[in-house]
């Protein structure tokens, strides 16, 4: 099969001829039909996740099942899917309770092993991860779905739990970003998206966003506050830095509740957090990683139904080829929307 692989941390990134997968037991290979490129994979390329080399990257992905293999008992060969981009072992008390994204023995394509950056990626524990994608959603539409958009979907309704006219600030409005915008104009509150790129905002307002700040441009906590007289109720950090993870929790009224979406590098060791502010107004740090496939339903539902629309997020459809070009830059790529690659172009 074709794949992109790389074989140095922050290496180049080629287009080869590798072997297909094998379905592993209990596991799946699936036809990538669609994948996306997330900041995430960037992350991966350099060096900030423990990754065996050569690697193929690739973690948001929607296909159809190829093979099947031993013990797989509601999967076969031809079913439209998608699964999280944390797959759990489907064995342990965190599974069994419903919660695999916090799985300690989880599995994640392109991380833990070989991603859908590929025509075919193999997935593990298929009865427990896999999601039926009904007809009336693409695949690209689907592979949105499995870190960025379903990421944000979590960090709102079952973490933040926002609520009707509450503000929500919203750090960064890449892919992710523009998922948490939708997202919570949907559940009726008021947002504000923060980022560098006017066409991001732009695409934000589009979305329903009440106000949008230039990062570059602005103090961000004193424009929240100012907005919204004295601080929202809910901060997203979409992007993941120390600068951006401190602006949301600094942007929050008392007793606020700041969700870490982005991923944090470490500056000096660990990225250090404004602990101080967290005390002494009683602020909640949430984490958000992923959403368990039992999970997918009610958010399917409300795509179906049109409540939510993640295609209106997708930017741009690129080959294998142009995902090596881009992914070196992804950090200081200035997206407006989800890029998604389809392995046959």
């Amino acid at each position: 099969m074709r794949a992109l692989v790389y074989e140095l941390f922050r290496g180049a990134c080629a287009v080869r001829e590798v072997d297909k997968p094998v379905a592993p037991p209990g596991g799946v290979v699936v036809a990538v039909r669609a994948t996306g490129l997330c900041r995430s994979d960037w992350h991966a390329w350099a060096g900030h996740d423990d990754i065996a080399l050569p690697h193929v990257p690739g973690h948001e992905l929607a296909g159809v099942v190829d093979s099947v293999g031993e013990g797989v008992e509601r999967w076969h060969p031809g079913d439209r899917v998608t699964v999280p981009f944390v797959c759990g072992c489907g064995r342990c008390e965190w599974c069994d309770a419903g919660e695999t994204q916090v799985c300690p023995d989880q599995e994640q394509p392109g991380f833990t092993h070989w991603g859908s950056f590929a025509e075919y990626v193999a997935l593990h524990a298929a009865d427990t991860n896999l999601v039926a994608v009904p007809e009336s959603v693409d695949f690209a539409s689907a592979a949105s779905l499995g870190c960025r958009f379903a990421t944000a979907y979590r960090a709102l309704v079952h973490r933040a739990r926002v609520s009707a006219d509450e503000w929500v600030t919203v750090i960064g409005a890449g892919g992710v970003g523009l998922s948490a915008v939708m997202i919570a104009t949907s559940l009726g509150a008021r947002v504000i998206a923060v980022d560098r790129n006017p066409a991001a905002l732009a695409v934000a307002t589009d979305l329903g966003a009440a106000h949008v700040l230039r990062s570059d441009e602005v103090d961000v906590p004193a424009a929240v506050a100012g907005l919204t007289g004295g601080g929202g109720h809910v901060s997203v950090d979409a992007v993941g830095t120390e600068q951006t993870a401190a602006d949301g929790i600094h942007s929050l009224r008392r007793r606020g509740r700041h969700v870490q979406i982005g991923l944090l590098p470490p500056v000096e060791g660990h990225p250090r957090v404004p602990m101080d502010r967290v005390i002494a107004w009683e602020l909640d740090l949430l984490g958000s990683h992923g959403m368990a496939a039992g999970d997918y339903a009610e958010m399917l539902a409300l795509i179906e139904s049109g409540v939510l629309a993640p295609q209106r997020l997708i930017e741009q459809t690129i080959g294998l080829e142009e995902a090596g070009a881009l992914l070196p830059v992804l950090d200081s790529a200035a997206p407006a929307g989800i890029t998604v690659i389809d392995p046959a172009r």
